[in-house]
């Protein structure tokens, strides 16, 4: 079994700059729980790693954040797919902690409950912070134009060597591909 990091926000559903605060404004990028049912049906094992400062930041509570990523659950779900587990950084920017993207202590966290090596391990994301935090740890960074990948493209910062796709079905094809050339 084979295992893949999602970033939520921009690469699942809609990113927003007021951000995602209760299940309705929850909405999926086309073709992203499709890719996420095919990842699974070819025994990926698909977790999410964000960071969800509007906690810290006092714009929703846990139990909110509970009804968001169970909505996320159903539809991914209802499409075909699973998402394992979801790990988040609950903390704002100025709190300075060691799990908030781009630290790699998701990643850490990710690998020390599921009891793998993240070396080489696809993690998609849409901003320059999720492709630092996956390079730290050794993980196979890789882009989405969706969200605010477009954006992070435009900086070209960082991102040398980093493939970049137009979405997570894009990902998923290239990753599906690969897998059958062997």
């Amino acid at each position: 079994m084979r295992l893949i990091i999602l970033d939520r926000d921009g690469v699942i559903n809609q990113d927003s700059d007021d951000y995602i605060k209760t299940p309705e404004e929850w909405l999926p990028i086309p073709g992203s729980l499709e890719a996420i049912a095919r990842l699974t049906r070819a025994k990926y094992r698909v977790v999410v790693a964000t960071n969800q400062s509007g906690l810290g930041r006092g714009m929703f509570d846990a139990s909110m954040l509970s009804r968001i990523h169970e909505k996320m659950h159903r539809k991914v779900a209802e499409a075909g797919g699973r998402i394992e587990a979801i790990f988040f950084c609950p903390h704002a920017p100025d709190d300075h902690c060691e799990c908030r993207k781009p630290k790699p202590g998701l990643f850490h966290d990710i690998a020390s409950r599921l009891y793998v090596d993240l070396q080489d391990v696809p993690a998609v994301g849409d901003a320059l912070r999720d492709i630092q935090a996956a390079q730290a740890i050794g993980a196979r960074p890789m882009l989405v134009r969706t969200g605010k990948g477009s954006r992070a493209l435009a900086a070209a910062t960082g991102l040398d060597g980093v493939a970049v796709f137009d979405d997570l079905a894009a990902v998923a094809d290239a990753l599906l591909a690969a897998d059958a050339a062997g």
